[in-house]
Parts: C-alpha cells; structure tokens; sequence
C-alpha cells in the first residue's frame, strides 16, 4: 500500500485494537466470532484489556486519509494467564491485526517491520507470537525471521530473535 503511515498507538486506540483483534481472529473466512464472543473469551480478551499498560507497545497503520487500517502490538503475558503464544514471562506476544479490506498490500508486512524496530529500541531481544498454520501471515512471519518453537494441532508458536 502506497503511501502507508505508521503511528505509535496511545490509549485512545483501545477501541481499534479491540477491532483488529477482531479481524485477527476471524482471519478465515467462515469463522465469524462477534466482538462481544472475543471479550468474553479471557484467552483472547487478556490481549487488549485495560490497554495500555506500562509495558504495551503498539503501532497503528493509517491509510492517506488518516484512517486506521491495521496495528501490530506487544503485551508481557505471565505464566499465570499466558497468551496462546507464551514462552515466557520476559518475552512479549505480538498481536496483529489488518483491515480485511487492506489485506495482501503490504500493511502487516510493514507492520510487522516497524513493531519488531520498537522493539529492538526498547531492549527487547525477543518477540513471540501464535499463528494458525493455514493462515497466510505464517509465511509473512517465517519470511521476517520467525522460527516454530512449539507446534499444536493447528498452531505454532514461533519467536523471533532481535539483534541488539
């Protein structure tokens, strides 16, 4: 996508985040949970509530009008309530989301490219996230440099390992 903009994303994104959460979820086409279904769920749920914490980071992807169309962020989950991509405590999981409409131009590319940077700015030697096997951005993130540590029946967990 030409013309793409990234932005730090603050507090005020919470509603957005929850949006692209939404469309993480529903990548495949026939999987259609509600919002409120994903809110409810504390497995997913943990992954944008009370945004923004000390410890979040995020970016948002805006579109030459200004408009929101997709975000990757970080969250340190614990052992006591761990993300679908848990390895750690220290290690945070990456989330991202991009607008259906948006898909396949480049956003989570860019994204994903951008998040990873915050994160080596900040210190952060590794990142972790959860991808379906079927979903296309498994390719995208095997592409950047992510690796499977843990694979399930139709998941992996993969991290990737950011040079200092």
């Amino acid at each position: 996508m030409t013309d793409l903009g990234i932005r730090a994303a603050t507090s005020a994104d919470s509603d957005f985040l929850v949006d692209m959460l939404v469309e993480a979820v529903n990548w495949l086409p026939e999987r259609n949970w509600s919002r409120e279904q994903i809110l409810a769920n504390p497995a997913l749920a943990h992954y944008v509530t009370g945004w923004m914490q000390p410890n979040d980071f995020g970016l948002v992807a805006v579109d030459p009008a200004d408009r929101p169309v997709g975000a990757a962020w970080f969250r340190y989950l614990t052992v006591a309530d761990p993300g679908y991509g848990y390895v750690s405590d220290d290690v945070p999981e990456l989330t991202i989301g991009v607008v259906e409409t948006s898909r396949g131009r480049g956003v989570g590319r860019a994204l994903l490219r951008a998040v990873l940077d915050a994160a080596r700015d900040r210190g952060i030697r590794t990142v972790s996230l959860s991808v379906e096997r079927a979903n296309f951005a498994a390719r995208l993130y095997a592409a950047e440099g992510f690796r499977t540590v843990e694979s399930f029946e139709d998941a992996d967990t993969m991290v990737a390992d950011i040079d200092a």
